[in-house]
């Protein structure tokens, strides 16, 4: 894996970790949006939280050398599957086989 997308990585884990601040309201009818508002930002909030978690989970793969195997099957997990989503861990066979096992 190069260092160039590695830094890519890194820069989007360190987007995704940019607190955003969300506007107060004090009117009766906009209470209820803002908490509807409140909810949908702190289900984006742990969407983030965990992406990160994922990211920073793929980096230390990279530098284990383990980046882009699928930890299912041991294949290689293809490029095009890692560009989509880069912190991939299984082969979307291996991820298909996962899911109708649930």
């Amino acid at each position: 894996i190069s260092s160039s997308w590695t830094a890519r990585m890194q820069r989007a884990a360190t987007r995704m970790a940019v607190p955003t601040e969300g506007r107060t309201s004090t009117t009766a009818s906009s209470r209820g949006s803002n908490v509807l508002s409140k909810e949908e930002n702190s289900r984006l909030a742990a969407r983030q939280q965990k992406f990160i978690k994922d990211l920073d989970a793929a980096l230390i793969r990279i530098e284990n050398k383990t980046y882009g195997i699928c930890r299912v099957t041991g294949k290689l997990i293809p490029k095009e599957r890692l560009m989509i989503v880069p912190h991939a861990t299984m082969t979307i066979e291996a991820k298909m086989q996962e899911k109708k096992r649930r």
